[in-house]
């Protein structure tokens, strides 16, 4: 068995088309079907099937594309192994988050492994919550977020490390009639007006579940993606919005309002594929992640972020910076 045929299964599970295989490792979209060819060829077993105008794998192909995975990790597990020997890890580890997580991330990520030896490549994306895993195999860590668990969907062939949870809540001018209460139901927000997220992504979700709830459509005017776009828009409307709670510039006249009897708390995991997870480099990139979600969870309980830093928020106790980052993306 040539080891060569289980990776490329493997690459073809992982994007799941000749095309994007090819483009990946730098071949031509014949070269690789002639390469799947000889993989069948030589095992003596049919591996894909065509499906439509492209090709999928069969089940003997799903299970030698999972012993592409077994090999991979295997590998880096030895060559990790070796890292620990020789000394502290080094090397690059390439990161993508959402944006809205790598603003509190990001910051503590940069400054803890300055000088370290590994060398950080950052790229922030907003994609619908299925996307996230499928880009595992063009990152060594992709950080994405779901309202459903800890694993986004899609998520069954990576490694998932939770990293936190964050309530997301309903933001309104601060002047807005609804920002005198100090919650709000379901049926509070059903003749309102909404600036939402595109269909797909997490907090479109609880604009369905508010939906649901009242057994009406919401009036969405608006689907944007950055956060600090939808911040300005709401501050100087009667719009509402759903936004996370631990970046959010309430201190630029917006109010954020908790929903009652509706799941609202989003969790924020690192996925990986299993051979990248066993990284030394990956490993200690993922415990700074850790630790710096540890600290944005602890302080926003009593802060405001300001875009620059936490600031104390006079109805609870002091805050400590954690980065310097504005913009933010839903």
């Amino acid at each position: 068995m040539d080891v060569r045929h289980l990776e490329l299964l493997r690459e073809f599970a992982a994007r799941g088309s000749v095309t994007a295989v090819a483009a990946a490792t730098h071949r031509t979209p014949s070269a690789v079907s002639q390469q799947l060819r000889a993989a069948q060829r030589d095992l003596g077993v049919q591996l894909v099937r065509p499906q439509g105008r492209g090709l999928r794998l069969t089940e003997a192909g799903r299970l030698l594309a999972r012993g592409g995975d077994e090999v991979a990790e295997a590998v880096a597990a030895i060559a990790s192994r070796l890292d620990d020997l020789l000394g502290a890890p080094s090397g690059t580890v390439d990161v993508l988050a959402l944006a809205s997580a790598a603003v509190y991330l990001y910051p503590q990520l940069v400054s803890t492994l300055e000088g370290s030896g590994i060398d950080l490549v950052l790229h922030d994306d907003d994609i619908a919550e299925t996307a996230f895993a499928q880009l595992t195999a063009d990152h060594d860590i992709v950080i994405g977020h779901s309202l459903a668990g800890p694993a986004p969907a899609g998520s069954e062939r990576c490694r998932v490390v939770p990293l936190g949870a964050e309530p997301l809540d309903v933001a309104m001018a601060a002047d807005h009639p609804l920002a005198s209460r100090t919650s709000l139901t379901a049926a509070d927000l059903a003749d309102q007006e909404w600036i939402g997220v595109p269909e797909g992504f997490p907090f479109d979700r609880v604009l369905q579940t508010i939906s649901l709830a009242t057994g009406n459509p919401l009036r969405v005017a608006q689907r944007l993606r950055d956060n600090h776009l939808i911040e300005a828009l709401v501050a100087r409307s009667d719009l509402l919005a759903i936004l996370p709670r631990f970046t959010t510039r309430t201190d630029r006249g917006i109010a954020l309002r908790p929903v009652e009897g509706v799941p609202t708390l989003r969790h924020v995991s690192a996925l990986m594929r299993p051979d990248a997870a066993q990284r030394s480099a990956v490993r200690r990139v993922l415990e700074v992640l850790r630790e710096a979600a540890d600290a944005a969870t602890q302080t926003a309980a009593g802060a405001q972020w300001t875009g620059a830093q936490w600031t104390a928020d006079p109805r609870a106790g002091t805050a400590r910076s954690t980065g310097d980052e504005e913009r933010d993306e839903a």
